[in-house]
């Protein structure tokens, strides 16, 4: 679970229950991360409320510190914020897999295409 996450609110007062939900959902994305950079990461979610001519609307924002220098960011618009962290929750997964690839040269090894491979 990611130990450091502040959530804040710009024209919207965070309450308990999005509090406890944002937490959850994005504290568990830490098991995707590489084991060495599990303990220090730090996440800031800022929700802001959009006043649109058909409806209110909020962005959110999730920004995830990496040591190393590595910055992990998504960005959504939605007429329901627990239903905004469930879409950035997906969007960060798929980053945080892809920079873990990038990282781990290990893992960009495909030993099933070795398989199919023609030695010369």
């Amino acid at each position: 679970m990611i130990e450091k996450i502040d959530i804040s609110g710009s024209n919207y007062k965070v309450e308990e229950s999005f509090q406890k939900y944002a937490t959850k959902r994005i504290g568990k994305l830490d098991r995707y991360l590489p084991r060495g950079s599990k303990k220090d990461v730090v996440a800031k979610i800022v929700v802001t409320e959009v006043n649109r001519s058909h409806g209110n609307k909020y962005e959110i924002s999730v920004a995830m510190e990496i040591p190393g220098g590595k910055v992990i960011a998504a960005k959504d618009e939605c007429s329901n914020v627990f239903a905004g962290i469930d879409i950035l929750e997906a969007k960060l997964t798929g980053q945080i897999r892809r920079y873990k690839i990038e990282t781990n040269p290990h893992l960009r090894k495909n030993p099933i295409l070795r398989l199919f491979r023609r030695e010369k």
